[in-house]
């Protein structure tokens, strides 16, 4: 359920005031879009205020389904999450084998001298200062031996000293490494988990898609143009929502999305041609060079809060408690949006869905 791979339109520049001219051409290039689909006839929308049962039924099945559809962009943003926790964890756990490894080298430098210190003492070998006074036949004789002794002793030491260090850092060095390769194995498990998790939603979202269209099929002509609505709820004019906009990057981002109005719904869509909620939102900023997270859940979380008394155009609007719907604020209580299947991308009153907050990108 991939996004469509295509060239992505020109970015929309909004760094400073929107000339007259280009304000002029973005309100022409909507009403030509208007003026596509928009069904003949005006009023309230039929689609919530008078549908049929067919239509209905429809609703129903397809809020289900775009519901599995965030929550299955969410899934591969959590999986993509634990795949880098999880490469992380293995560069890791090489890195500290590496250092095991040397440590472990360093130990068996060592080791031979020890290995003969303790066998010399467990044979009762004397290599002390009273022992050479014992064998010494003469002052010089004593001097030397006990000067041999003097530098053997050290040596012994300063090896002794080092073979304890080595052993000390490589008892840390293993540890290191159980630790890192029990990080990594549990990041590989928890990646598979959600792999598998992704695969049943998948396979969820690919039967509700086929009942959808077939509930979808069954609509008579009257019933699809009932269901699709008007581009803009009654009263609203689209030049009036462009020429109120004030530059910044929410303006720009809505500017875009204004553009994509009449394109069709279709799960898993990023544009230009076709959308899912969370998809226009991620095409429409990433027009001006912004990159959203991609499901309404993670769009939900990101950004600064926004109360709905201070919205302004161009802002994230979320839907429904569970965040499975996103739009962006056009201004007049009003959202642009992708709205499900058999709708085309369109303008309506925030009253027709449960208001969840805002985000400002």
């Amino acid at each position: 359920m991939n996004g469509e791979v295509l060239p992505v339109p020109a970015r929309i520049v909004v760094a400073r005031p929107v000339r007259h001219s280009v304000r002029a051409a973005l309100v022409a290039g909507v009403l030509a879009a208007v003026s596509v689909v928009l069904p003949a006839g005006s009023g309230a929308d039929p689609v919530v205020d008078n549908p049929t049962e067919a239509i209905a039924r429809l609703g129903e099945i397809a809020r289900e389904s775009e519901q599995t559809n965030e929550a299955l962009h969410n899934a591969q943003i959590d999986l993509d999450a634990k795949l880098d926790a999880q490469r992380e964890q293995e560069a890791r756990a090489e890195h500290d084998r590496g250092i095991l490894d040397a440590a472990t080298a360093e130990v068996a430098r060592f080791q031979p001298t020890v290995d003969k210190l303790v066998t010399a003492n467990y044979q009762g070998a004397r290599t002390n200062r009273l022992f050479a006074l014992l064998v010494s036949d003469s002052p010089q004789q004593l001097l030397d031996q006990m000067s041999a002794l003097d530098v053997i002793a050290g040596r012994t030491a300063d090896d002794v000293s080092q073979y304890t260090a080595a052993s000390a850092q490589a008892r840390e060095a293993a540890e290191a490494s159980q630790a890192s390769a029990d990080a990594a194995r549990a990041a590989s498990e928890q990646a598979k988990a959600l792999s598998d998790d992704l695969q049943r939603r998948q396979s969820e979202l690919e039967a509700q898609i086929v009942e959808v269209t077939k509930a979808f099929e069954g609509l008579t002509g009257a019933e699809r143009a009932q269901l699709a609505g008007t581009p803009f709820p009654p009263g609203v004019d689209p030049g009036v929502i462009l020429s109120g906009l004030v530059p910044g990057a929410g303006s720009g981002a809505l500017q875009a999305g204004l553009t994509r109005i009449g394109s069709p719904y279709a799960w898993g869509a990023t544009g230009p041609s076709s959308f899912d909620c969370s998809g226009l939102v991620v095409w429409s900023y990433k027009q001006i060079g912004k990159n959203l997270p991609r499901s309404s859940q993670a769009q939900a979380q990101g950004g600064i809060p926004v109360p709905r008394d201070q919205l302004q155009p161009g802002d994230v609007v979320i839907f429904y408690n569970d965040a499975s719907h996103v739009g962006i604020y056009a201004g007049g209580g009003n959202v642009l949006h992708a709205s499900t299947f058999g709708v085309p991308v369109k303008v309506e009153s925030m009253d027709r869905m449960p208001y969840a907050g805002a985000r400002r990108y």
